[in-house]
């Protein structure tokens, strides 16, 4: 396979009506995301809220081998018919990357099927340390056991999601909650994984170790040649007497 295309979406509204996370992400936190994943290599495109079918077109789409999802106020202004466009496009192969509050998303609730609003959360900007439980998985290359966020949401259990194929990363929080904070589903032929660490007014996306997560991310939920799959009314692969 060639370069890997990846979309960044992103409502960036935070940033151009919070000048705390403004100060954060001058460029938008997309911008932020976008720059590094180009630095690791790949083809990168961005989109908002308020582009044009949110700037997820059916070119874009269908252009896009990894869609990274970051949301947070505006959920409910997401159209029913994007949402509809990117489940097919999951459904299809193409990977999704699911970012922090983007756990209470339309495409995020379609996809797994239940109502993920479901948490606890505080904003105290307590210190976290992710914990990886599963070590061989491909998200966790280059990486060590563990990891150390100074200060963050908090988000804590129970969190209201299906049980995850995979369990890569746990997350403890210095006001003793933990958090299932990087998870994996498989959807049709695509692959989803929710990342926890993220809030707005959080330098997060430029740490290294988060960068490292979601590069790994990114080329773990990358498209593989997969048999073409036919549905509805066939003909036997074999012939038989009836």
């Amino acid at each position: 396979m060639g370069q890997i295309k990846v979309t960044v979406w992103n409502e960036y509204l935070h940033e151009i009506e919070l000048k705390e996370a403004a100060a954060v992400y001058p460029e938008g936190i997309h911008g932020c995301i976008a720059k590094f994943l180009e630095e690791a290599g790949m083809d990168v495109k961005t989109a908002t809220l308020t582009m044009p079918e949110h700037g997820l077109t059916e070119e874009v789409l269908s252009n896009t081998d990894v869609l990274i999802w970051w949301g947070h106020m505006a959920h409910d202004k997401v159209e029913d018919a994007i949402v509809e466009r990117v489940y097919h496009r999951v459904l299809e192969g193409m990977g999704l990357i699911v970012l922090h509050s983007g756990h209470a998303s339309k495409i995020f609730s379609k996809l797994l099927g239940t109502a993920t609003e479901s948490l606890k959360w505080r904003e105290d900007g307590e210190k976290e340390i992710i914990w990886s439980v599963n070590p061989g998985h491909p998200i966790c290359d280059g990486m060590e056991e563990k990891f150390i966020i100074p200060a963050e949401e908090m988000y804590g259990e129970h969190f209201n999601i299906p049980q995850p194929d995979e369990q890569v990363f746990i997350s403890w929080f210095e006001g003793g909650e933990v958090f299932r904070s990087g998870c994996c589903w498989n959807r049709g032929k695509g692959r989803i994984f929710y990342f926890r660490p993220g809030h707005e007014t959080f330098p997060v996306y430029h740490m290294p170790e988060v960068q490292k997560v979601i590069t790994n991310a990114v080329k773990w939920a990358c498209p593989v040649n997969t048999p073409e799959v036919k549905y509805g009314n066939v003909p036997p692969v074999v012939k038989f007497r009836a």
